[in-house]
């Protein structure tokens, strides 16, 4: 749609997330499919940006002095005749490039204020600045030309143009069902800290004999320590393989072969009404999902019949023993999940065309 000269039709900004970024991917490959051009600016190895991207411009991650100075600069670097900002601190800046006659797409991809319940340093001088930063953000993504939200519950509820567009699977990055392997193996694809149940799922699979555990993601500073030296104890050591941050396409190759997959989150502010995106892509790969009880996640597993609901860790280490125990169980679960049927691309449809229209105006 580009005319020669104009840019991009939309530039996609991230003063917090890498390339890699799933949602990101999701997002550009719906765009680029419908033949909008895009390019993307965010952190980065520029290699695991999506691939149908006209043009990828990335820097390294630099501390929070670093991310302040890319939210404030990085929305002015976008050519893209639509920005979509992705970060609450990167919409200040962007609502003034708005300005210049941009059209801005704000995504909220979570419910930032209650995100910060989750984090450890979102106290005292630094959490009342983070605070306010999100108060301001989310009263200026009411005013933009787009409001796209993750979810129904996310804010803000009474944006001037709203859309939800849930985090379903979208672009062809995931496998499809797979007979398991010869070794029972349990999946965790996603952000790695404690809060989103990253000591559980090590302390679930050292209870399940036999179990090993792949684990995707950046793993938390706060908990990297702790970590290593839990998976050097003789109960887990050489059970669990960390994999690191990894784009969409390589992340989700590990889901063949596996035989389920985990959702093991913390009852906190930020998860209690959220269904994790993992969940989702672990139904549509055909792996039943071990997830805690948070409502709409159990919700979503009871009702695909394609998985187990479980209280604590030696509830999930008995789920992992069941299903290593017993073949038909994990045969029906895997058959449910595999028939569980949640892609919905009219949400992306109308995402697109929505942004198409602020492009050509």
């Amino acid at each position: 749609m580009a005319r020669s000269g104009s840019g991009y039709d939309v530039s996609l900004v991230t003063s917090g997330h890498d390339v890699a970024d799933a949602r990101l991917h999701r997002l550009v490959a719906a765009l680029t499919d419908s033949g909008l051009t895009v390019e993307v600016i965010g952190l980065g190895d520029p290699a695991a940006a999506p691939p149908s991207a006209a043009a990828v411009r990335t820097t390294a991650r630099r501390g929070a002095r670093g991310r302040l100075v890319d939210a404030i600069v990085s929305p002015w670097r976008a050519r893209g005749r639509v920005v979509v900002v992705l970060d609450p601190d990167a919409v200040p800046s962007a609502s003034l490039r708005r300005l210049t006659g941009r059209r801005l797409v704000v995504d909220v991809h979570e419910d930032y204020s209650a995100l910060l319940d989750d984090r450890s340093w979102a106290h005292g001088v630094a959490g009342g600045i983070a605070r306010a930063g999100t108060g301001l953000a989310t009263s200026l993504a009411r005013r933009a030309d787009l409001t796209v939200v993750a979810d129904a519950h996310v804010p803000p509820g009474d944006a001037r143009r709203r859309l939800v567009l849930r985090n379903l699977p979208y672009g062809g990055y995931l496998p499809s069902p797979s007979a398991p392997d010869a070794t029972p193996r349990a999946l965790h694809v996603g952000d790695l800290r404690r809060t989103r149940g990253l000591f559980d799922m090590v302390e679930a699979v050292a209870g399940a004999p036999g179990w090993v555990l792949d684990l995707v993601g950046p793993v938390a500073p706060a908990d990297a320590d702790a970590l290593e030296a839990r998976l050097r104890l003789p109960d887990v050591a050489g059970r669990v393989t960390l994999h690191g941050r990894k784009p969409p396409g390589e992340a989700w190759a590990l889901a063949d072969g596996a035989w389920v997959g985990l959702s093991m989150l913390q009852d906190t502010p930020a998860f209690r009404d959220a269904v994790p995106t993992k969940v989702y892509e672990y139904l549509a790969c055909g792996l039943p999902v071990v997830a805690t009880p948070l409502p709409r996640q159990a919700e979503l597993v009871t009702q695909a019949a394609a998985g187990v609901v479980v209280a604590d860790v030696s509830a999930a280490s008995a789920a992992l023993t069941a299903y290593a125990a017993d073949p038909v169980l994990l045969a029906a679960h895997r058959a449910a999940a595999a028939s569980w049927s949640g892609a919905d691309t009219g949400a992306y449809a109308a995402f697109v065309d929505a942004v198409a229209a602020l492009a050509r105006r």
